[in-house]
């Protein structure tokens, strides 16, 4: 039998207040989702992303902590913000998802749930598989439950709806709405490795023939698009989301709805300002920790 290679995990301990933005921080110094530990007893959150080969610890180290410094600048209590580089074996790497990844329910309509887990849906509630891996969220993170909220909310019974996922990721929302109903389902990622895990998870729910997914860019698609859905989510960053607000409204129908996510709170009126200037006003909005998500309509 082959003996599996151990995996690297990078790890930050640091707040609650400040959990998330250092998630954030470590998936885009890495390129891949980060996960976060929160220890009640304690009160200490534990950060982590996991390489298959070993990163330079000095080049790194310096990376983190510059970005540290950058959260801390912003207001946020970043507690110890001890790094930590340590090597574990796969099976420790598993189990540990297997203590920390629990179901997640969207109201009676979705459940989320990792393929171990034994919770059964309540009766009408469509179930989205979805295993933790090196690469790609789980849908814990308050902005995605938010849009996994607002597509839930949002399907008409024997109503004909289309979706639009800007910056797809593992690909959770796209299934989430094929799996209520939405037809047809398209999805996209700037990155070749959330395409080919996206890809995947279509598998494994079955549901690759009822959504599209391609690698796209957003700053390159066409300011006049072939089509037009009837709910839209972007889960991008606030600067790329104002920078390329155009190309994101005039794909939604003039009755249909965006969902922006993925937003700083201190950040949101803005993005909330540059869309109202398109004529999209806000129609619902959640805060939580330091995020903001919001919806959009025409009118």
């Amino acid at each position: 039998m082959k003996k599996q290679k151990p995996l690297w995990r990078i790890s930050v301990t640091t707040s609650l207040e400040a959990e998330d933005a250092v998630t954030e921080m470590l998936g885009a110094l890495f390129g891949a989702a980060a996960a976060a530990y929160f220890n009640l007893e304690t009160g200490v959150s534990i950060v982590s992303v996991f390489r298959d080969q070993k990163p330079d610890a000095k080049e790194f180290g310096v990376e983190i902590s510059a970005g540290l410094k950058n959260i801390s600048g912003c207001g946020l209590n970043i507690g110890a913000g001890k790094i930590e580089i340590a090597k574990v074996k796969r099976e420790d790497w598993a189990e540990s998802w297997k203590r920390h990844f629990q179901p997640l329910e969207i109201g009676q309509t979705l459940l989320v749930k990792p393929s171990w887990s034994k919770q059964r849906p309540k009766k009408g509630q469509a179930v989205v598989i979805l295993d933790p891996g090196l690469s790609f969220g789980t849908g814990q993170h308050p902005t995605t439950s938010f849009c996994l909220g607002e597509i839930a909310r949002g399907r008409k019974s024997g109503t004909a709806q289309s979706f639009l996922d800007i910056g797809t990721g593992s690909g959770i929302l796209a299934i989430a709405a094929a799996k209520l109903g939405y037809q047809p389902v398209v999805a996209f990622d700037f990155d070749l490795e959330a395409v080919r895990v996206a890809k995947a998870n279509t598998r494994k729910n079955r549901v690759e023939t009822k959504v599209k997914l391609t690698r796209g860019d957003v700053t390159k698609l066409p300011l006049k698009p072939a089509r037009q859905y009837d709910l839209v989510c972007a889960n991008l960053i606030s600067n790329l989301l104002i920078a390329e607000r155009r190309r994101i409204a005039n794909r939604v129908k003039p009755d249909g709805t965006l969902v922006l996510a993925g937003i700083l709170a201190v950040e949101f009126a803005e993005v909330e300002r540059a869309f109202a200037k398109l004529n999209l006003r806000l129609v619902a909005k959640r805060v939580e920790n330091e995020w903001c998500s919001g919806a959009f309509c025409f009118g």
